[in-house]
C-alpha cells in the first residue's frame, strides 16, 4: 500500500450515493481549488473547474468502484480538466512578463489592445493545522506567475511532484504516461522554472507587527501622495506593476516620478483595508470615493516585503476581484482613513 500524497492504491469501497458522496468529495474542495489555481493562475477559472470536477465525479461515481482513493480520482479529473482548458487559452501573465521595464515616467499609459489574460491573486483559506508542509508557500504570487511560463503538462508534473510530493509512478498513472516521461518532464520543468522564477521574491519578510506597520505607513503615504515617505519605504530596485496596464517599472526613482506626474494628480479621496492573499502575502484593498460619497472598490495591491522595505507592488486594478477575496463591496462615507486589517 502506498500512502504518500494522501492516497492509496489498494482497493476501496465504492463511494456512497447521493449526499454522502457529495459531502466526501466536497471536503477536498480547498486543495483542489489550490491545485487548479496553480495550474491556471486564475481564481475565476479555478472555481469553474473545481465545480466541474465535483460534478463529473458525482456523475461518474458508479464507475469509480474504489480502484484508487477518492483524492487521487478527484485530482485525476481536475488535472485533466485543467489541461483541456489550457489547450484553448493563452498563458496568464503580469506586466513584467510582457517585456522590459520602462525608464520613462511620462510613458503614455493605457490598457493593452486586448487578448492578454492576467494572473489573479487568491484569497487566503482559513488556517488549517493539518495542511501539508510541502504545500506551504506554494501559491505565492511569484511562484504562480513563474508556473505559467511552463507548458501545461510540465506544469502539472512539477506541481504534482514538487508541490504535492507525489511519486513519479503516481503522477504517471494520473497522467496516463510512463515514469520515464514524468521524470524527463520534471527535469525540463525545473530547469525552465529556475530561469523564470524571480529569486528575490522567494525571500520575504514575515508579516509580523513591524511588517504590518510598514504596510500601514505605505498605505497612508499613498493616500496622502507623500512621495518623500514612499521613497524611504521602497527599495531602490522596487518593481511596480499595475495590470491591466502593460507598462511597469523596476527603479524607485522612475516609479516615484511616474506616481508624482501621472497618479497623484488624479487621486480622489481614498481608503485602504489590509488583508493577506496567496498564502500570507500582505495586500491592500484600495477604495476610491465616488460621487455618491461611498468608497468603491478600485484595486488590490499585493506587496512583497524584504529587509523592512517594499520590494514589489502588483496593483491589480480590477474591482471584480473584491468579492473573490471576501472584501466589502463599498465603505461608508464616514470611514476613518486609518488602515484596518480584515484578516
Amino acid at each position: 500500500m502506498n500512502t504518500l500524497s494522501g492516497h492509496t492504491t489498494t482497493a476501496h469501497t465504492a463511494p456512497d450515493d447521493g449526499d454522502d458522496f457529495l459531502e466526501r468529495a466536497a471536503a477536498y474542495r480547498p486543495e483542489l481549488m489550490a491545485h487548479c489555481y496553480r495550474m491556471l493562475g486564475s481564481v475565476h477559472d479555478a472555481e469553474d473547474l473545481v465545480q466541474e470536477t465535483l460534478l463529473r465525479a458525482w456523475r461518474g461515481q458508479h464507475g469509480f468502484e474504489g480502484r484508487s482513493s477518492l483524492r487521487f480520482w478527484l485530482y485525476r479529473i481536475a488535472t485533466s480538466a485543467c489541461l483541456t482548458a489550457l489547450q484553448h487559452r493563452s498563458r496568464r501573465v503580469v506586466p513584467a512578463g510582457l517585456g522590459a521595464p520602462s525608464d520613462d515616467p511620462d510613458v503614455v499609459t493605457g490598457p493593452p489592445a486586448g487578448g492578454i489574460e492576467w494572473v489573479q491573486p487568491m484569497a487566503d483559506p482559513p488556517p488549517d493545522p493539518a495542511a501539508v508542509v510541502a504545500e506551504r508557500g506554494s501559491v505565492r504570487l511569484a511562484l504562480i506567475v513563474a508556473l505559467q511560463e511552463l507548458p501545461p503538462r510540465q506544469r502539472a508534473v512539477l506541481i504534482l511532484r514538487d508541490v504535492l510530493a507525489w511519486r513519479a509512478a503516481e503522477v504517471a498513472e494520473l497522467l496516463g504516461t510512463s515514469t520515464a516521461a514524468v521524470n524527463s518532464a520534471l527535469q525540463r520543468a525545473r530547469e525552465r522554472l529556475e530561469r523564470a522564477a524571480p529569486h528575490e521574491d522567494d525571500v520575504h519578510d514575515a508579516l509580523d507587527a513591524d511588517g504590518r506597520a510598514l504596510v500601514e505607513t505605505f498605505a497612508r503615504a499613498f493616500q496622502d501622495a507623500d512621495a518623500d515617505t514612499l521613497a524611504r519605504l521602497l527599495r531602490d530596485d522596487v518593481r511596480l506593476e499595475m495590470p491591466p496596464e502593460p507598462v511597469w517599472f523596476a527603479d524607485r526613482s522612475v516609479a516615484l516620478e511616474f506616481l508624482r506626474r501621472q497618479v497623484f494628480p488624479v487621486l480622489p479621496d481614498q481608503r485602504s483595508r489590509g488583508l493577506t492573499v496567496n498564502d500570507g502575502q500582505p495586500a491592500l484593498a484600495l477604495y476610491w470615493r465616488g460621487a455618491d460619497g461611498l468608497f468603491h472598490p478600485h484595486a488590490v495591491s499585493v506587496l512583497t516585503l524584504r529587509e523592512r522595505q517594499i520590494a514589489r507592488a502588483v496593483v491589480f486594478r480590477d474591482p471584480a476581484l473584491f468579492p473573490l477575496l471576501g472584501l466589502p463591496g463599498a465603505l461608508a462615507p464616514g470611514t476613518a482613513p486609518e488602515v484596518s486589517w480584515l484578516r
